[in-house]
């Protein structure tokens, strides 16, 4: 019992000091509504005090004027007829939770940067020809600018210099493509007799087979084959045009991007300082800084690739040619181009070695090629990429994934090669704007864009005036 009793004494205690509270807050808001009403003017004028009069200390006090009758809305137990709407309230903007507000800032920044990326790739799929060939253009650039450099440091004038790396290296490429083309034409008669003897094999490893396949089914579905090809003649012949006009875009963008290559090596720097006059002053020295780091990420990657890809059609091209599989030569260069697409091209290729060797040299021999394949793009997967490439261009494995079958749904063949230098190149200039930032911040710079305003500033300047005093 005594127990009970104490706990309802400091029960009653709590709720007097609430009902304290509670009128202390109430006589709070009878006071502001008297000071916000308006104060009456009588007809003489003036209110007078009551401290006295010209007659001195001893004279009477003149009368108080008297308060003019209050209407039934002002008497008490009556509401005002119009009370001010936000009197005695919160602004509404502090109300809502932080979160939320944070929310909704970033929702409707991600929501612009969406629309602003869709109108971006809109605009890219409309000249995606051209995008593609500036795109060639950057990568063929980074590899043969450090020669152009070399050639300067030897004392030949810029443009020279730009016109000899040039010309050396588009007779490289073209000597390569038209290698290829020969090789594949050389080998083309003694592949199709292969081909044939492989079908043939096969047909007679279906007789023989456990399946009980009959020679009327495979005819039957010879028979079938033909004549699908020969009710889609209008089919083919609408691709083969489409192919003639690939071959007509194909041949534009070599252009485009031959000619770019050549303005990129003998005035890649002005063109620079042009791009830098487009952004805004404020951002000018963060864009001036990671420019340079960008371009050394690009080439870096596309000196790697290539050196990896390299090493990738030598030892996987020795390995076809001793196991005499035809077109050992053309499916390593195959294999060079198909390797600047990461992961992907690599199986593709992988693949058409494979399919190949099956065809041509039966089951044991592709197995054979299969296992020199994958030894040699474990390798490189975990051996020479790590060491060529070095951590300034590592991307992740899953992001390398998403870039490529993003670029290749965006942009195709070209859009695939162009995806994974650009995930590396963002990378870099990402991080560094954000320690450029960071620095910028902890030596006093002030703070790029608009400051914080309305509920925002006003708890970052209280939280502030906190700190102060506890330092």
């Amino acid at each position: 019992m005594a127990k009970r009793a104490g706990w309802l004494g400091r029960l009653g205690n709590r709720l007097s000091r609430m009902e304290a509270r509670l009128q202390e807050r109430r006589a709070e808001v009878e006071a502001e509504s008297i000071l916000a009403a308006p104060v009456p003017v009588t007809a003489g004028g003036a209110a007078r005090t009551s401290v006295g009069t010209r007659g001195g200390a001893g004279a009477p006090a003149a009368p108080a004027p008297t308060p003019a009758p209050s209407t039934p809305a002002e008497q008490p137990g009556h509401p005002h007829p119009h009370p001010p709407a936000l009197h005695g309230r919160p602004d509404p903007v502090s109300v809502v939770p932080w979160g939320m507000r944070v929310a909704a800032e970033v929702s409707w920044r991600l929501l612009l940067l969406a629309g602003m990326l869709w109108v971006v790739m809109k605009v890219i799929s409309e000249v995606r020809l051209v995008v593609l060939a500036f795109a060639a253009a950057l990568l063929v650039t980074a590899l043969l600018q450090p020669f152009v450099v070399r050639l300067r440091r030897l004392g030949l004038p810029r443009g020279l210099a730009t016109a000899v790396t040039a010309i050396l290296g588009f007779v490289v490429i073209g000597l390569v493509g038209w290698f290829v083309v020969w090789q594949v034409m050389e080998n083309l008669d003694d592949l199709s007799a292969r081909v044939r003897d492989g079908i043939n094999e096969l047909k007679l490893w279906a007789l023989d087979s456990p399946f009980h396949v009959t020679e009327k089914q495979i005819n039957d579905i010879a028979k079938n084959l033909s004549e699908t090809i020969g009710t889609n003649t209008e089919q083919i012949t609408s691709a083969g045009l489409q192919g003639v006009t690939v071959l007509v875009e194909v041949l534009t963008g070599i252009l485009l991007a031959m000619f770019s290559t050549l303005f990129l090596l003998y005035d890649g720097k002005r063109i620079w300082t042009w791009v830098q006059g487009l952004v805004p002053a404020a951002a000018r020295p963060g864009v001036a800084g990671a420019g340079p780091r960008a371009w050394r990420t690009l080439t870096a990657y596309v000196r790697g690739t290539v050196l990896v890809a390299l090493i990738d059609a030598i030892f996987i091209g020795l390995g076809i040619y001793f196991l005499k599989v035809p077109m050992a030569v053309p499916l390593a260069v195959f294999i060079f181009l198909f390797a600047f697409i990461p992961l992907v091209g690599a199986v593709v290729s992988g693949a058409l070695a494979v399919v190949v060797a099956l065809v041509t040299q039966g089951p044991w021999t592709a197995l054979m090629v299969l296992l020199v394949v994958l030894a040699v793009q474990q390798i490189e997967g975990h051996v020479l990429q790590p060491f060529i490439l070095g951590r300034a261009v590592r991307v992740h494995p899953l992001a390398v994934v998403l870039s490529v079958a993003a670029g290749g749904m965006i942009a195709g063949i070209g859009g695939a090669v162009v995806a994974v230098p650009l995930v590396a190149v963002t990378n870099t200039v990402v991080v560094y704007l954000r320690a450029y930032s960071r620095d910028q911040l902890l030596h006093g710079a002030a703070a790029i864009g608009p400051g914080p305003h309305g509920s925002t500033a006003f708890e970052q300047a209280a939280r502030g005036a906190e700190r102060d005093q506890r330092a």
